[in-house]
């Protein structure tokens, strides 16, 4: 299952920086025809409308927020790939203070959100041809650091969920990926601690993302770290997440 970008409509939570940012402009330097910014402030997306005009359209989308991810399907309803790139992060090991705090926070944004994501447009890219359904779940999603536990537990949910999404949806014949990139510089990795020798540009994972859709990848490992982790992960990858394994 492959996906042409060129003319296609997209949307892309977290576009007014970082990964999204690369993303969106990436998408669109692939062809698509007009690629939703979706994000908290909608007054942060105007420089990217003066670069890209009409191309680039503003829409609320808070993913801590339920309502703002239905309603954003209900005005987005031309979109052909939906890239849940949003989330959130807090330095927490398993025995910090605010260990349960943080968790209960990450998983709000990190996986319910992503589930509303999934709920709210997989019925948009089912009458839209199927299309294609991305979500940003990190190195983390597999391997749990202990300064960033929580997050890490959040991500591995997400990624335990993408699967489930991703089983369910190829009968619509929409295309799920699962991206997992190791330290990307961005303000995120900067909150984190990660010092700028060890991070590699957004533009990695946008590029990563492109070549899954035109390929029809499930799973995208796009910086050098992520793909040293995907050499040791490929094969139970392969021939067990992705696998069709049903049950009974």
């Amino acid at each position: 299952m492959s996906m042409i970008i060129e003319g296609k409509t997209a949307l892309v939570t977290g576009a007014n920086r970082g990964i999204g940012k690369q993303i969106l402009e990436s998408l669109i330097a692939a062809g698509a025809g007009k690629v939703y910014a979706a994000v908290r402030d909608t007054a942060s997306v105007a420089p990217l409308q003066e670069k890209y005009g009409e191309k680039v359209q503003a829409i609320a989308l808070d993913l801590s927020k339920p309502d703002s991810v239905y309603a954003a399907a209900r005005t987005a309803d031309d979109v052909a790939i939906v890239v849940n790139n949003g989330g959130v992060l807090r330095n927490a090991t398993p025995f910090a203070e605010d260990a349960i705090e943080a968790l209960d926070f990450e998983l709000e944004v990190n996986l319910y959100g992503w589930l509303h994501m999934a709920r709210a447009f997989a019925p948009v890219l089912k009458k839209n041809g199927g299309g294609a359904l991305v979500q940003l779940n990190s190195v983390a999603s597999i391997k749990n650091f202990a300064d960033f536990a929580t997050y890490s537990t959040s991500k591995a949910a997400s990624y335990s969920m993408t699967q489930a999404i991703r089983d369910k949806l190829k009968d619509q014949g929409t295309q799920v990926i699962s991206v997992h990139p190791g330290p990307i510089g961005t303000d995120m990795a900067d909150d984190a601690g990660f010092p700028s020798d060890v991070t590699e540009s957004p533009a990695v994972v946008a590029d990563g993302i492109v070549q899954a859709l035109q390929n029809g990848d499930f799973h995208v490992f796009p910086d050098s770290m992520a793909k040293q982790v995907w050499e040791a992960y490929k094969g139970f990858a392969q021939n067990v997440v992705e696998a069709d394994m049903g049950v009974g």
